[in-house]
């Protein structure tokens, strides 16, 4: 019993560290893309499609499992159609937040990313049929009149934060239903859209507006390596997520908005007014009372393990 509670703890923490780690990859993106500044975002999605099928499969390979073969995959239709749903709903979340890193706007970035969750819960309460906590329905309410306060002073909804956070949750959803594995899930979805990046950047490079392949080695190598660097926190939440607990991944993700934020204010200067400060309080405050309210639930757990042991 000892050694079988002692390695369950021990698969959590694991789990919790490599959670943090994936969250703490996606926090400093930015610092990667402000090599790009002004990129050409569509041509940047389409060597980020094309280039996450053969790093999937090198991932494939240092894990030890087989690729799953195409008779497989064709034994559920459903998932592969979803997985094509889901590839075209992430398409526009990271468009959107590549897009706010690479044009001075990675405080909207960590906005979109702080309001996600609170879509999350609505989209659980429209589509799988979830119950609110007080604590959930008073982030809910906080999060609306944050958003509010903002167009109300700006005169214009947030919508590079509000499509990273609706659409990121859309893609959460959709994967729900998705019945393969995440890394299978995820390659999935970069074979689907592979032929459409492919003929575009064909394209580009045909009628000579391409920017990667205009002849200087170092852009090329940025615009590939977003292929890897969006796929490793992927991949090693996909990881946590089998050896750690929701809610626990469900605090650690604010490691990520936090990080852009702190970058955003500190290290790249962008305008943080009294709007934003007042709409990003309320955010804050709804988030906070989630937290709060999952951590009971969180030390039970710690100390009925103990207890065990």
């Amino acid at each position: 019993m000892h050694s079988t509670t002692s390695n369950s703890t021990s698969s959590s923490f694991k789990g919790n560290a490599i959670a943090a780690f994936s969250f703490l990859l996606w926090g400093l993106m930015p610092l990667y893309y402000q090599f790009l500044p002004n990129a050409n975002i569509n041509e940047l999605l389409a060597f980020r499609i094309l280039f996450s099928v053969p790093f999937m499969a090198l991932v494939f390979l240092l894990l030890g499992r087989g690729i799953p073969s195409l008779n497989e995959i064709k034994t559920d239709k459903t998932s592969v159609l979803l997985c094509g749903i889901a590839a075209l709903i992430m398409c526009i979340s990271w468009y959107s937040f590549t897009w706010a890193i690479t044009h001075e706007q990675v405080l909207a970035a960590s906005l979109g990313f702080f309001i996600n969750p609170l879509f999350a819960i609505g989209l659980g309460v429209l589509f799988m049929g979830d119950k609110l906590t007080p604590a959930q329905k008073a982030a809910v309410i906080l999060g609306a009149v944050g958003i509010s306060y903002m167009v109300y002073n700006y005169g214009e909804l947030p919508w590079l934060a509000l499509s990273m956070g609706v659409f990121f949750a859309l893609y959460g959803l959709c994967k729900k239903f998705i019945r393969f594995d995440s890394l299978t899930s995820v390659t999935l979805e970069a074979i689907l859209l592979m032929p459409f990046a492919t003929i575009y950047l064909i394209w580009l490079w045909s009628t000579e507006q391409s920017v990667a392949l205009s002849g200087q080695t170092s852009i090329l190598l940025l615009y590939i390596g977003t292929a890897p660097l969006t796929l490793l926190p992927l991949i090693f939440f996909a990881l946590a997520v089998r050896a750690t607990s929701l809610s626990m991944i469900g605090l650690m993700q604010y490691i990520e908005p936090s990080l852009h934020f702190l970058l955003a204010v500190i290290l790249f200067n962008e305008h943080f007014d009294h709007v934003k400060t007042v709409s990003f309080a309320f955010i804050w405050t709804g988030l906070l009372l989630c937290s709060l309210e999952a951590l009971p639930a969180l030390k039970h757990r710690f100390l009925t393990n103990r207890q065990v042991q």
